[in-house]
């Protein structure tokens, strides 16, 4: 992987990250549902009338716009809510690390060397160790929304291999307008005219940050930058970068919500860092054998 490379998916977790500690300030103002719509509408529009559709089938569009927002980012922001703190959602969806690397090998026909084997088993045991925190920042049902986003990200970078995309931004713009009318019919069914009453009545600078920061920083920047990403280098290589968004998710948490960071949860993190580093270190020391060859 060139540094340039590293640099970016590096930058796009650190944000990431951190937009778990701006999701829960959103979900204190609003329905997590109405939320994330509103977020899929902001990336759509204006954008949608400047840019080209790309030339990817409209099924495929629209199967990764539900699978994003609906599948990933409604039942991410949905666990939040529901009692997950925004450092232990940012682990559990993290999950899909080693979803997206199983999914490799199974549909890509992906090869796996022992040296990433060892790597995703280091990180897969830290992140197991969540399911032993009883410190009231998790629930079972918030870890059950959560786990769902995470086999939903899986699935959508198994979507960018499979698929020829020449235009990823316009893509992501595309792909997004397929999100908002489910998410707000969701939020409807669920809990009726309730969730639109209160964003009627609550709209603030608070929240109209929450749902722009994830608009166009998060989701138009980043998934662009990560999607070009992911159609050039295999899922396994990919897959162990996105470990680090927990830790930033737990460092955002940690300063903005002040979770603590007790034994288990050092060691999970611990965990998750080691493991991305011996997945890495084969592409590393590859690169430095060609360089030196």
């Amino acid at each position: 992987m060139k540094k340039i490379h590293l640099f970016v998916a590096i930058a796009v977790a650190c944000m990431w990250g951190f937009n778990f500690s701006i999701i829960k300030l959103g979900v204190s103002e609003m329905d997590p549902l109405i939320l994330t719509g509103l977020r899929f509408t902001f990336a759509t529009f204006p954008a949608i009338f400047f840019i080209k559709r790309p030339q990817v089938p409209i099924s495929i569009l629209a199967f990764y716009g539900l699978t994003f927002g609906v599948g990933v980012w409604g039942m991410l922001t949905l666990s939040i809510h529901l009692g997950v703190s925004a450092g232990m959602s940012s682990l559990i969806l993290q999950s899909s690390a080693f979803i997206g690397v199983l999914f490799g090998v199974l549909f890509l026909k992906e090869k796996l060397s022992m040296t990433r084997k060892v790597g995703l088993f280091v990180s897969i045991l830290g992140l197991a160790l969540i399911f032993t925190i009883e410190d009231g920042s998790v629930t079972l049902v918030g870890i059950l929304f959560a786990s769902f986003a995470a086999i939903s990200l899986s699935i959508i970078s198994l979507v960018i291999k499979k698929v020829t995309i020449n235009d990823m931004f316009a893509f992501v713009v595309w792909s997004s307008i397929f999100a908002p009318i489910p998410l707000f019919v969701l939020s409807f069914m669920t809990n009726g005219t309730s969730g639109f009453n209160m964003l009627m009545s609550n709209v603030n600078y608070l929240s109209a940050f929450s749902v722009l920061f994830q608009a166009y920083p998060v989701t138009l920047l980043g998934y662009f930058l990560w999607n070009k990403l992911v159609a050039q280098y295999p899922m396994s290589t990919m897959a162990p970068l996105t470990l680090l968004v927990p830790l930033f998710g737990l460092l955002g948490s940690v300063i903005f919500y002040n979770e603590q960071i007790g034994m288990t949860k050092l060691l999970a993190c611990l965990l998750l860092l080691s493991g991305i580093a011996i997945g890495l270190s084969e592409s590393l020391i590859q690169k430095i054998q060609l360089k030196t060859g």
